[in-house]
């Protein structure tokens, strides 16, 4: 019997000229996108605290080389570990929905081997790559002195040991994702792993106040916790797949089990690739700044930037949480649910960060001043950046929707694009207007990255976030953070004063919007009992 092939992101009703529907049914599916979606946002924001406070305990107890020796280690390994993830963030959530979608669950076990085997052996590779690379690496990133590099190359190969133990963390993590499973990933990646490190690192900065504790030892505190968390993780996702295993599964065909490894890597092969120039775009701009405006520009760039990580805590959570039910609905050629989920969250994600980002730019001065008056020069580049996440979050998590879609290729190379304009901009604008000059051409990739897949999604797809969700909650904020606290301080001065009451008429306005409009914006989701109000199309 031949198989009827199913495209991605295109379903039967599109294929033979038929509208979508125009009132998806939504409920259990929402909600459970909004439990996991708050579930994301927490575990991210706990993560990001202890983060701070792992930075804070190692810079407060290590000396200023030996700090910047341990955060370019630790930098090290995490590229590594991305590398080694060969890109199956994407495809162990996107072919386990697809899968069980089309009634394909019996090829599940063969779809996790497939994604699995390949990062433990190639973790396991650049983990001997590090260890014998470890002192050209520290030669190269560390000072002369041969304390420095003597410790600074132990503390690699410390790490080097643990590489793969991350590696398969984060892939056996994201297969459970691929089932809808969310806490895993909350409670062992964002809590448990990031609880011990600071737990850990704690009490090596504490044993440093009595012994002479070396950087090798805050390296094996923080990476130790990635042995129970990988231990518990595994059995996290066996325990998933063997509740949803088909009782009568008969062995599959060797014929299927090739055709689902050639289709996993071709899908999942533009994915490692854009995951290489992802990390790219994200550091190449900072080393440029050094290279080519000096450190001092540097810092200001790095400091001003910071709150970018918020707004990725935000989308990050969310992301998560659709993703596996985005998945299913494209594979099964539910364009309407697709779009409707796409939308909501777009909304959600629209509400919970444009209010961070107008509140950057009002309080620009006040945020920069508290890392030193040196750093007040960089008020430009907090605007520059915050009005770029605003449109970049205005477009949802669109690079997702895209590989969700099956279209892994076009988001590498949206992502190459991107790489070159701000690698070309930063050329280009850096020795003129240093910090600003690289703000300038990081907006403008991540402009790139977000509107040439939204007009991707849209063509191939029909897909888009700008349901009445997505427009109401950009209406409230900016009505809240963004006109409201210009009039306060027009009449009041950009004082302390000034800003504090914009900022106490601002958050309570907002919160009584979002109240009365709560139906408008899907956070019915988030309680029970009451029917989630459908989106218009």
């Amino acid at each position: 019997m031949t198989r009827a092939r199913t495209y991605p992101g295109v379903g039967t009703a599109e294929r033979h000229g038929a509208p979508p529907p125009e009132r998806p049914a939504v409920g259990h599916g929402t909600r459970g996108v909004a439990r996991g979606g708050v579930a994301g946002i927490i575990g991210s924001a706990i993560a990001g605290g202890t983060g701070v406070g792992v930075t804070w305990i190692v810079a407060r107890t290590l000396g200023a080389e030996q700090a910047g020796a341990f955060f370019a280690a630790t930098a090290a390994f995490v590229l590594a570990g991305g590398l080694a993830k060969l890109g199956t963030q994407t495809g162990l959530v996107y072919w386990p929905a697809r899968l069980r979608a089309g009634g394909r669950a019996h090829l599940l076990g063969t779809c996790l081997r497939t994604g699995l085997v390949p990062v433990a052996v190639l973790s396991a590779a650049m983990a001997v790559g590090m260890w014998l690379a470890a002192p050209a690496i520290a030669r190269a990133t560390a000072s002369d002195t041969p304390q420095v590099l003597a410790q600074h190359t132990t503390g690699l190969r410390v790490l080097a040991v643990f590489l793969p133990l991350q590696a398969l963390t984060d892939a056996l993590l994201t297969a459970t994702r691929g089932y809808r499973a969310m806490r895993p990933t909350v409670l062992l990646d964002r809590v448990l792993r990031s609880g011990l490190q600071l737990v850990l690192v704690g009490a090596a900065g504490v044993a440093a106040l009595w012994t002479a504790t070396a950087l090798p030892v805050f390296a094996a505190a923080w990476a130790a916790p990635y042995l129970p968390v990988v231990v518990l993780a595994g059995l996290g996702l066996r325990r998933i797949y063997r509740a949803g295993r088909p009782a009568d599964a008969a062995p599959v065909p060797r014929t299927e089990r090739r055709a689902l490894r050639r289709d996993f890597w071709v899908f999942t092969g533009p994915r490692a690739l854009a995951s290489v120039a992802q990390l790219a775009l994200q550091r190449v701009d900072v080393l440029l700044v050094a290279a080519l405006g000096g450190l001092a520009a540097a810092a200001v760039y790095a400091v001003a930037g910071r709150f970018v990580v918020l707004i990725q805590f935000a989308n990050q959570g969310i992301s998560q949480s659709v993703q596996p039910r985005l998945a299913e609905a494209l594979a099964t050629g539910d364009t309407g649910t697709a779009n409707h989920l796409y939308r909501t969250a777009t909304g959600w994600l629209v509400l919970i960060t444009w209010p961070i980002s107008l509140l950057v730019i009002l309080f620009a001065p006040v945020y920069l001043a508290l890392f030193g008056d040196g750093y007040r020069s960089g008020a430009p580049v907090v605007v520059v950046l915050a009005c770029a996440t605003l449109v970049a979050t205005g477009c949802g998590m669109v690079d997702m929707v895209l590989a969700m879609a099956g279209r892994t290729s076009w988001n590498l190379v949206n992502v190459l694009i991107a790489l070159g304009v701000t690698i070309g901009l930063d050329v280009l604008l850096i020795p003129r207007y240093g910090a600003l000059g690289a703000a300038v051409g990081l907006g403008c990739a991540i402009l790139a990255n977000n509107l040439l897949p939204l007009i991707q999604v849209s063509r191939v797809a029909r897909l888009h976030p700008f349901g009445a969700g997505t427009c109401i909650a950009a209406a409230l904020s900016v009505a809240c953070f963004g006109v409201l606290p210009r009039l306060v301080t027009a009449m009041t001065g950009t004082g302390p004063a000034g800003l504090l009451l914009a900022l106490g008429l601002a958050v309570p306005a907002f919160a009584a919007g979002a109240w009365l409009l709560r139906r408008r914006l899907a956070l019915d989701a988030f309680t029970r009992g009451k029917p989630i109000l459908k989106e218009d199309s």
